[in-house]
């Protein structure tokens, strides 16, 4: 009978691994230092390596494991084929396969993209339980999304479904995003990008501001921090960064019609005060949905073990 999964998510630096209960109780977690030598040759096999330890120390059997399931930083195709990673340096991988062969062949295994297992971890044991329907944002150096629909992740024809940090909200933009293209969501909600926004009102505005004491080191935190405390320059950036991912969300709502949107990632630690700046534009640009209708906004709860939540639960829909 399987009573156990396991999840991987597979980051630039580190893997994070946990062994849950069928019904979702983290029993084990620990990270595995991601080696890219080679272009990341000895990651999978240092996973299957310590794996195999872990299970070993709990004494779980190979038959008692629903599968093991795999997050990646990188677009998944729907049969588990990933193109590129180029944190990792993978090139033309089945991660999903090679794993299960690293593991003795027997013990099933899926792969995601890694913002769309942290979606569907929150979904299952995180800020968005109880709801089927819902889009994860995460908001860090990029903007990240997962989208979830009906319990089940949707990737698209490419494995670019849910990526919202790369919808173009700003036609005056002039600067390039890394993905190439200008203006996108990314430039301006992103951590990074609410600090180049702040930078750019402090050069072009004399007047005072918290914010120049901080220099080059300003961070989004810092932003914040200085908006709620009333700073004026601080609280235009962050109106203005919570205008553009409002206005995305009510695309989002008129497209996929979420229950619920969960706020993640380091800038989502700014908590009610970005929440209610964020409903308030989402409320502006959805007219058409009646009050009842409008989707709940709220914080992710799982933090950086999101994604070994979601993991172990994408194998349990392939169960």
């Amino acid at each position: 009978m399987n009573q156990y999964c396991v999840g991987i998510d597979v980051g630039g630096t580190t893997v994070k691994c946990g062994i849950f209960t069928y019904n979702g109780l983290l029993l084990d977690k620990w990270e595995v230092p991601s080696r890219k030598a080679e272009n990341g040759r000895y990651i999978l096999p240092d996973v299957a390596d310590e794996l195999k330890k872990h299970l070993s120390e709990k004494t779980i059997e190979e038959e008692d494991i629903a599968g093991i399931g795999i997050g990646v930083p990188g677009p998944v195709e729907p049969n588990g084929y990933v193109h590129i990673c180029v944190n990792l340096g993978w090139e033309d991988r089945w991660p999903a396969k090679e794993l299960r062969e690293l593991m003795g062949g027997r013990i099933p295994c899926a792969c995601g993209n890694d913002a769309n297992v942290a979606a569907l971890g929150e979904m299952w044991q995180g800020g968005g339980r109880g709801h089927e329907n819902l889009l994860m944002v995460t908001l860090g150096t990029g903007v990240g999304g997962g989208l979830i629909m009906n319990g089940r992740i949707v990737t698209g024809a490419h494995g670019a479904g849910g990526e919202i940090g790369h919808i173009h909200v700003r036609e005056e933009e002039e600067e390039s995003c890394n993905c190439g293209g200008r203006g996108c969501l990314e430039q301006v909600a992103s951590a990074t990008g609410i600090v180049h926004e702040a930078q750019r009102r402090l050069s072009r505005r004399k007047d005072h501001s918290k914010l120049r004491v901080y220099g080059k080191a300003l961070s989004a935190k810092d932003v914040f921090d200085c908006a709620k405390e009333g700073d004026i320059i601080a609280r235009e950036t962050v109106e203005c960064s919570m205008r553009y991912l409002g206005i995305v969300l009510a695309q989002v709502s008129m497209i996929a019609d979420p229950e619920v949107y969960v706020i993640g990632g380091g800038v989502s630690k700014a908590g009610n005060f970005l929440l209610e700046m964020l409903r308030k534009y989402y409320e502006e640009y959805t007219p058409i949905l009646k009050p009842e209708q409008k989707a709940e906004i709220m914080l992710a709860t799982l933090g950086n073990d999101a994604g070994i939540y979601g993991c172990a639960r994408l194998m349990l829909e392939n169960d």
